[in-house]
């Protein structure tokens, strides 16, 4: 093989430049861990899922979800927050991966510090479903129910400091009601419950009542999003019903430890995007009541920073506590 003077130099030149391509290893060089904070078959594990075959595909790599549940998805997102082989991400929700520490001081890790946002993958709105027993057809009717029965009207949430019991206290306190709050671990529990009569009201996700809405078992009275549901086209938002306050909506996200490379991150987010825009993939997501969603990690830490601050604040200001 004769090479030129040209090409001689060249060479020289590409390997004496730091950062060039060549001098870069191919990543991934391995399998790569997605571990998901909450079990197999909930929200988290079905967005984790939506993207991790395109993920498998376009990087060569094996993406193998890793379910880690306990904690009300804490010891997951630690589990993202603590992984240093550079080959492992994760799927958890709002509250492990925002305002867990402010509700928490004592946790050994802090979402705003020690994760890197990599993308948003869906957003869920929540549905106020209320036991046909309660004398309420619309959110008016249920407020001023409320307020003529102060603590009479029990409500349900997946825990002290989630969106389903912030939600809550948020609108009584703009509302000017007082309601008994029920703690429970998950939304089947809450959910079995109020369709028993032992609560009366609970913020669910759509895919946690759809069936009980669709049966007549529970009545729906708004939705907590932007805009209207296409699940629920005739249930009004929550500021179409009167009631003044911000949308209040779920999110599931993708994280990487805190220093994941500025482009790596920016490139899983870009093929995040683009498993998530699938016809196939968004059908399967819409049903559960997702809105499928992708964004830049950019995007996504302003959206984890605006949620400390929104409810992280709330959580000051009621004296929140994981054992409240």
């Amino acid at each position: 093989m004769t090479l030129t003077r040209r090409g001689v130099l060249g060479a020289a030149t590409l390997a004496a430049l730091p950062g060039t391509l060549a001098a870069q290893p191919a990543w991934p060089d391995r399998p790569v861990r997605v571990i998901v904070a909450f079990p197999g078959g909930s929200t988290p594990d079905m967005a984790a899922r939506a993207v991790t075959p395109h993920l498998q595909q376009v990087f060569g790599q094996p993406f193998v979800v890793d379910n880690r549940a306990g904690g009300g998805g804490n010891i997951g997102t630690e589990a993202i927050a603590r992984a240093s082989d550079g080959h492992t991400f994760g799927v958890t929700i709002g509250g492990p991966g925002s305002t867990a520490k402010v509700l928490n001081p004592a946790l050994s890790f802090d979402p705003a510090t020690d994760l890197s946002t990599i993308s948003l993958l869906a957003r869920l709105p929540f549905v106020l479903a209320v036991h046909p027993s309660v004398p309420a057809n619309t959110v008016a009717e249920l407020l001023a129910y409320a307020r003529a029965n102060p603590g009479k009207l029990n409500y349900g949430s997946t825990g002290p400091g989630t969106l389903s019991h912030l939600a809550t206290e948020d609108m009584a306190a703009r509302e000017n009601f007082r309601a008994e709050h029920v703690s429970y671990r998950g939304v089947a529990p809450a959910v079995l419950d109020l369709v028993a009569g032992r609560l009366q009201l609970f913020f669910a996700p759509y895919a946690g009542v759809a069936g009980q809405v669709r049966d007549g078992q529970l009545r729906a009275l708004a939705v907590t999003g932007p805009g209207r549901m296409p699940q629920l086209p005739d249930v009004p938002t929550l500021r179409e019903a009167g009631v003044q306050m911000e949308p209040v909506v779920a999110w599931i996200g993708l994280f990487g430890p805190a220093g994941t490379p500025a482009d790596r991150a920016s490139r899983i987010a870009q093929e995040c995007r683009v498993a998530l825009n699938q016809p196939e993939q968004r059908r399967v997501l819409e049903a559960a009541g997702f809105e499928p969603v992708g964004s830049t990690p950019a995007e996504f830490a302003a959206l984890q920073k605006a949620e400390i601050e929104r409810w992280g604040g709330l959580i000051r200001r009621l004296g929140i506590r994981p054992e409240s």
